[in-house]
């Protein structure tokens, strides 16, 4: 269900006709979930439903890169962006600008090869800088290290055990009898980018079935036990990251205009409310 300024709002009150299918899709399962989203303002569920497309968006286009799979061993990065550090990681050179590296992964991907976590960041990222803007990722992301989950905390993700899974997530698919030799298949961390279709980096964008087939794979001799989607759900701090999206686009109208588009995105008229 979805809560905006401490009052529900039923699907019937939003004007869906200004949304796309993919964020009408999102919306419609928000409001079918028990779990309440609550937001300040409508702005900020337009934030969510932007930055969720994005990440989708992000998603395809690092399956497209040829970007490679690697475990950190063999990870690779290039250097005229990142420094590769001795565990595996990609730190970000000094006097280059994050967005510009973070670009750069997804214009050069045969120059990269990374595991599975690594690429839910880059996907998380790329889905923020298109939202925000260069300038404020730049200046929110000032030391982006690319490491086994590793994120700058301006990236807030949290990770709770749920079942409300939603487009622009990401989640997790355990291979508790994976290859003892081959432990970079011990699972595969996945985002959704529609009802039962998932990237995972490694393994590409398939099905649930699709994803736990290929784990299976990868099992040790006698395997008993499949693997399976869990029940845990990664998300961005979509709130506190949209306070950012506003600015950006203060910055490109005047003030006049501005307060003009919030008041299309927030107004109701009669019994709806339109988003922008």
């Amino acid at each position: 269900m979805i809560v905006i300024n401490q009052q529900l709002v039923q699907l019937g009150q939003i004007n869906q006709e200004l949304l796309s299918t993919e964020k009408s899709r999102i919306l419609k399962l928000m409001n079918k979930y028990s779990e309440v989203y609550s937001y300040q303002t409508m702005q900020q569920l337009e934030f969510e439903l932007e930055l969720r497309t994005q990440i989708i968006q992000a998603s395809y286009l690092l399956w497209q890169s040829k970007a490679r799979f690697a475990t950190f061993k063999t990870s690779k990065c290039n250097e005229q962006y990142w420094n590769r550090t001795e565990k595996g990681g990609f730190q970000l050179k000094e006097n280059v600008l994050p967005a510009s590296a973070l670009e750069d992964i997804f214009h050069n991907g045969h120059q990269y090869a990374f595991e599975c976590a690594t690429a839910i960041i880059i996907v998380f990222y790329k889905g923020v800088l298109e939202c925000i803007g260069e300038t404020y990722f730049n200046r929110l992301f000032t030391n982006l290290l690319l490491y086994n989950g590793k994120y700058d905390e301006d990236l807030n993700l949290f990770t709770y055990k749920g079942s409300d899974f939603l487009p622009g997530d990401c989640v997790y698919f355990k291979n508790p009898d994976h290859n003892p030799d081959t432990p970079q298949w011990q699972g595969e961390n996945a985002i959704i980018v529609e009802e039962d279709l998932y990237y995972g980096h490694g393994i590409g964008i398939r099905s649930a079935k699709g994803i736990i087939d290929a784990l299976n794979t990868k099992r040790k001799e006698n395997a008993e036990q499949s693997a399976f989607l869990t029940e845990y759900i990664t998300r961005v701090d979509f709130h506190y990251l949209s306070q950012f999206y506003v600015k950006v686009r203060e910055s490109f109208i005047s003030n006049q205009q501005f307060q003009q588009s919030l008041n299309l995105a927030i107004c109701q008229i009669g019994s709806k409310t339109y988003l922008a």
